[in-house]
């Protein structure tokens, strides 16, 4: 092991340095980057969200003029979308905690890519639902989100009990709760998208029926 390039990350805790034998140590970070992700002593994914969204921002600004052309179709420009855009700001949201606050920044950079793709600004108070009918697509991207979560959800229970990320999503901290409510967790994201969809524990292993399920939304009359 080289102790010069290793970091360890500890969420709760003192934020001490991690003493071994022998006088060596590991220098402890605040956070660090892993596969794209952002991981940090908070625990929540919170960071790694807002850093999509800059990200996907970013390509808007580069792609701004291509967005805003008459010579290119809304067709064209919604596969342009798909591909640069929307792929950068849904990395790795399988695993992300959906609160309020960060749908409604995911939303808002997902509306700010199709008004650009509908020469429609805000200031011409459209709403974003008409927006949409407009460019053809009927769900938001957060709904595309919850499908890729309980698509995800499914592959992990579908895994043997000794595989580490099962073991991951029933592990639940032993040190006592702070006062207060408790945080949103990704579970009851993932329990209310499959109330939505009326889906049940245990269809996963049927993959074709839950895929057909996980699509779809608990209709209203």
């Amino acid at each position: 092991m080289n102790f010069n390039k290793t970091k360890y990350l500890c969420v709760g805790g003192t934020h001490n340095n991690l003493k071994l034998d022998k006088d060596n140590e590991i220098e402890f970070c605040q956070e660090y980057k892993y596969l794209g992700v952002i991981f940090d002593t908070s625990g929540t994914d919170d960071k790694d969200i807002r850093l999509r969204v800059t990200q996907a921002r970013k390509c808007i600004a580069c792609l701004n003029g291509i967005l805003w052309s008459k010579d290119i179709t809304k067709e064209r420009k919604l596969n342009i979308y798909n591909a640069l855009i929307k792929s950068s700001l849904l990395y790795s949201s399988e695993t992300w905690r959906l609160t309020e606050n960060n749908k409604r920044r995911v939303e808002a950079t997902e509306m700010d890519a199709l008004r650009r793709s509908s020469r429609i600004s805000r200031i011409d108070r459209i709403r974003n639902v008409t927006i949409r009918q407009q460019i053809g697509l009927e769900e938001t991207v957060i709904k595309e989100i919850e499908q890729n979560q309980l698509t995800w959800y499914g592959h992990v229970q579908r895994m043997a009990v000794e595989r580490l990320p099962k073991i991951a999503l029933k592990w639940m901290p032993k040190r006592k709760r702070a006062r207060g409510r408790p945080k949103k967790n990704w579970l009851e994201g993932i329990k209310k998208a499959m109330n939505e969809r009326n889906l049940i524990e245990g269809q996963w292993e049927d993959r074709k029926q839950r895929s057909l399920g996980v699509g779809q939304r608990r209709k209203t009359f």
